[in-house]
């Protein structure tokens, strides 16, 4: 069983810049995908970026060159850096991650762990 707690969320000017954490319980990094979710009111859940037991990174085209995710398996945590922020990027942020490989990492119904989320607010 995976447990995961999200923190880093906040209030941000356009522009700014924010550092999601999420560490992880019940299992080590190297060896399981994780990925990072958004959800903005009255959207979908969709994905922002995931990395896999490898390293290899997969990011979605809106955050790409802005938002970097990476991993410390020492800490056993997840990071997701967020530089440029926008409008568009306020959204409950989420954690998830899986034992098994996805492919489609950036599909939520790859993955079976989820964290309760972390509110990202941009204010323009």
């Amino acid at each position: 069983q995976v447990q995961l707690v999200e923190s880093g969320g906040g209030s941000v000017q356009a522009g700014g810049s924010l550092r999601l954490s999420c560490a992880a319980s019940g299992y080590t990094l190297p060896y399981i995908s994780m990925g990072w979710f958004r959800q903005a009111p009255g959207k979908e859940r969709g994905g922002v970026a995931a990395i896999a037991s490898d390293g290899s990174t997969s990011y979605a085209d809106s955050v790409k060159g802005r938002f970097t995710i990476s991993k410390d398996n020492a800490k056993n945590t997840l990071y997701l850096q967020m530089n440029s922020l926008n409008f568009e990027d306020t959204a409950i942020y989420y954690c998830a991650a899986d034992a098994i490989a996805p492919m489609t990492p950036l599909r939520s119904y790859e993955y079976n762990y989820w964290g309760q989320g972390t509110q990202v607010t941009v204010s323009s």
